[in-house]
Formats: C-alpha cells, sequence, structure tokens
C-alpha cells in the first residue's frame, strides 16, 4: 500500500499538456489525476528567402532584389478535413524600404499577400494586414506587419505553408504600391499543419486573385468541388453580416466557377460563396480575407475615422489538473465517482461557425497489468452561458465516455455565434465487485473543434 501511495502521489505531481487542440487528462480511481506526455506538433519556424521589389514608377528608382525574413503561424496545427484554418504572415524583416526621401507619417501602410500550399493540398491563402505602422524615415526600411487570412481545409495529410508575394500598399498623398515577389518559388516552409480526414465533410473551397483593391474594383472569385451545375451566390461579407456586393454564378460540370465580382461596399472584409437561399456552412465556402482600400480624398479641413472590430479564436482552458474519483471497497465495487475539472470556452470567431466539445477516454490499467473498461467511465454533462453571448451552449447526452468518444457541450451553427461558456460533467467509474486493490489509470482527452 505504501507503494500505492508513492506512485499515487508521483501522478499528482504530473501536468497534464495540451497539444493538436486537444487537452489530455488522466483519471485514477481512488487516486489521484496524471498526465501523460502530450503529442508533439512541429513548430513553426522563420524562413528567408530572396525577394524582387517592384518601387512605384514616381520614385524613379529600380527594382530592389534583397532577402526577406517571415514566419507563417496557425491557430490550428492539427485540423479535419472541412476545418477552416486561421493563417498568419509575419514579415519581420522586408526586402524593400522607403523608397523616396519623403518621411511617412504612422498608420499609413496596408500590407496584402499569398501564402502558398503544398503537400496534401495546393493552392494559395490570400491574407490581408491592418493600416498601421510606426512613422518611417525617408528611405528607410520597412517596419514588420502580419497579415491574416483563412483556409479550408480539402485534403488529409502534411499541408505545408511557405510565404509567398507580398505588397506594400501606402496611403499618404497619393496612393502607391510596392510589390514584392519571392524570386525562386515556393520560398521555404514555414509551417506544417497535418489534417485528419472527416467522412462527407464539406470540400467547397474559394481563392481570391487580389487580396485588397479600390471601391468598384473587380476581384475573380474562383471556387472548386461545390455541386456541379448549381446555383451559387457570391457575396461580400463584414463579419457575419453579407455586404452589397453580390453576385450569382453557375457551376460547371465539374463544380467549379470563377466570378467577377465587384467590390465597392467599404464594410466588406471578406467573400463567401454558397449553394442555396441562405448562407449555409455545409454548402459554402469561405470566408476568404479582402480589403476594399478607400482612395476616396477626404474633404479639405476634414478627418477621416475608421474603426475595425478584430475577429478572434476558437480556444479553451480548465481549472486545475487533478481529478480524484472516491474510493470504493474490494468485494463490493460500485460507483467510483468524481467531478470534470471546469473547461472554459471561448469563442471570439465572429463568424457563423458553431464548436463542439468531445472527449474519449482510455482503459483504466491497473497492478499487475487488471484494468478496468474505458466504456465504465460515464458522465453527466452540463454547461452554462456567460451573458450577452450570441450563441447558447448544450450540454452533452449523460452517459458512457469510451474509448469511442462522446460529445461534453457544443453550440450550433448562426447567423453569428461566439461567447463564453463554462463546462462541467459529474464523473462516475463503474468498478467491479472484485477488482484487485491499487489504483486505477485512464487518460480523459478533451478536443475541441
Amino acid at each position: 500500500m505504501a507503494l500505492d501511495r508513492s506512485r499515487a502521489a508521483a501522478r499528482r505531481r504530473r501536468r497534464w499538456s495540451a497539444a493538436l487542440g486537444a487537452t489530455a487528462l488522466a483519471l485514477t480511481a481512488g487516486g489521484a489525476l496524471a498526465a501523460p506526455a502530450g503529442a508533439v506538433t512541429a513548430a513553426s519556424a522563420p524562413v528567408e528567402f530572396a525577394t524582387h521589389c517592384v518601387p512605384p514608377p514616381i520614385a524613379g528608382i529600380p527594382p530592389i532584389d534583397g532577402t526577406t525574413t517571415a514566419q507563417i503561424t496557425v491557430d490550428n496545427a492539427a485540423p479535419k478535413v472541412g476545418d477552416t484554418v486561421t493563417v498568419t504572415y509575419t514579415v519581420t524583416k522586408p526586402a524593400a524600404s522607403n523608397p523616396v526621401d519623403l518621411a511617412l507619417p504612422e498608420n499609413i501602410m496596408t500590407p496584402s499577400g499569398k501564402v502558398t500550399l503544398g503537400g496534401a493540398q495546393s493552392g494559395a491563402v490570400t491574407v490581408t494586414g491592418e493600416k498601421k505602422n510606426p512613422p518611417v524615415p525617408g528611405k528607410g526600411t520597412f517596419p514588420p506587419f502580419s497579415m491574416k487570412g483563412t483556409f479550408t481545409v480539402t485534403a488529409p495529410g502534411a499541408i505545408t505553408l511557405s510565404p509567398g508575394d507580398y505588397n506594400i500598399h501606402t496611403s499618404y498623398i497619393m496612393e502607391l504600391d510596392t510589390p514584392c515577389t519571392v524570386t525562386n518559388p515556393p520560398a521555404p516552409v514555414s509551417e506544417t499543419v497535418t489534417a485528419a480526414p472527416q467522412p462527407g465533410a464539406n470540400q467547397r473551397a474559394l481563392q481570391l486573385d487580389n487580396a485588397s483593391g479600390a471601391p468598384g474594383v473587380r476581384v475573380t472569385v474562383t471556387g472548386t468541388k461545390f455541386t456541379p451545375l448549381a446555383e451559387v451566390t457570391v457575396v461580400g461579407r463584414a463579419g457575419a453580416a453579407e455586404t452589397a456586393d453580390r453576385m450569382t454564378v453557375t457551376t460547371d460540370g465539374e463544380g467549379g466557377f470563377a466570378a467577377r465580382l465587384r467590390v465597392s461596399d467599404l464594410a466588406t472584409t471578406g467573400i463567401v460563396a454558397y449553394e442555396g437561399a441562405a448562407w449555409d456552412p455545409d454548402k459554402g465556402a469561405g470566408p476568404v480575407a479582402y480589403q476594399v482600400v478607400d482612395d476616396t480624398p477626404a474633404p479639405p479641413n476634414s478627418q477621416k475615422i475608421t474603426a475595425t472590430v478584430k475577429a478572434g479564436t476558437l480556444s479553451m482552458t480548465q481549472a486545475g489538473d487533478a481529478v480524484q474519483l472516491s474510493a470504493v471497497d474490494f468485494g463490493q465495487g460500485g460507483a467510483a465517482t468524481g467531478a470534470l475539472r471546469t473547461v472554459t470556452v471561448k469563442d471570439f470567431r465572429g463568424g457563423p461557425a458553431g464548436w463542439s466539445l468531445t472527449g474519449k477516454v482510455t482503459d483504466f490499467a491497473g497492478p499487475g497489468g487488471t484494468a478496468i473498461g474505458a466504456g465504465r467511465l460515464s458522465w453527466s454533462p452540463a454547461c452554462a452561458t456567460k451573458p450577452g453571448s450570441p450563441s447558447t451552449c448544450v450540454p452533452g447526452s449523460p452517459g458512457a465516455v469510451g474509448t469511442t468518444g462522446a460529445t461534453l457541450a457544443s453550440t450550433p451553427n448562426g447567423t453569428l455565434t461566439g461567447g463564453e461558456f463554462t463546462v462541467d460533467a459529474g464523473l462516475s467509474l463503474d468498478v467491479p465487485a472484485y477488482t484487485a486493490p491499487g489504483s486505477y489509470a485512464g487518460v480523459l482527452t478533451l478536443t475541441l473543434s
């Protein structure tokens, strides 16, 4: 028994780890909660690549051939087919610089660009950045900047992400662009995501030929894997709301289309396409980021004031790292009970998608190779929604967790989803009457998607 107590104490000292969007916990019957080592994911890494930048003609200087340092990161390195992944393209050292002697004031630079996909899925992700920068002295180096965009996973396997071409747009005195292209594409891989298959998942995808443009400019929207010969609505989005930029097209025999959408609404921040009368995430694709560059001169003696609401991420945290189930007597057995550590889910994406929190458990390993089956662990889920949240949390059904898993809580899709939620569950492990005395531990893994 002393050895068992020592082992239990050791388990209490271990920490749970989260990786690939999941939280793994080890439940101990009559003892403590322990945790195995978390799964390991290859980390994002900064890369350098040769870049050819063309200053605005007004600068009167030749192209710049230099080196760009950049890094790609994602919000989910282990998505499923059909999931939307948010990509951040950060240029820490641009190859270009201010091409003129005139100093540039703050907040006049708007970056845009592409991220190249390879491996299991090919294509490009359109990314855009905020109109934000510190002052840049004449002939000074452009400061670092970040751009974001999304793509829908359409194939399982390892998907590589490499920095692509980017453009620096300046809005000061006049509208100027400094496009920078990768000299020897593709650039080195900076990030890799590993996608899991999901039978029957929505594989519709969108791609834009430009990430930004002046009001009234047409952008080519290319769609793939829609229903063949179906009518598709292509429309601008501002958060979860549709804007005035809209058109309909009919897909070809393979479910593809190319639409020339005129984007004039200054509120448009993304573009979606869907089949049917209204947006349905199961029959649509996007949003793909797009920025309308307002080049309308301000009237004399006036100031243009703008504001932006930034979309966030879907995340979860849990309170504490130890669950101790109650002890049961040898010869009698029965329910070893306890409570799941509270899980807090924060959905700040601001889009139409809901979320699902699921769990699965391993067998409970005991002394001398004995075990209590995973199917004997059951839970009674409960969840609460923070006031003001657009979505409402729905608890999963009471019952066995098992190795195949069960739903702990979820929120439905909607026009605008999001909010903060707390999720709890009562736990009960049905221990057979003559189970050998000792400590039994199983691993409960929670996954938010």
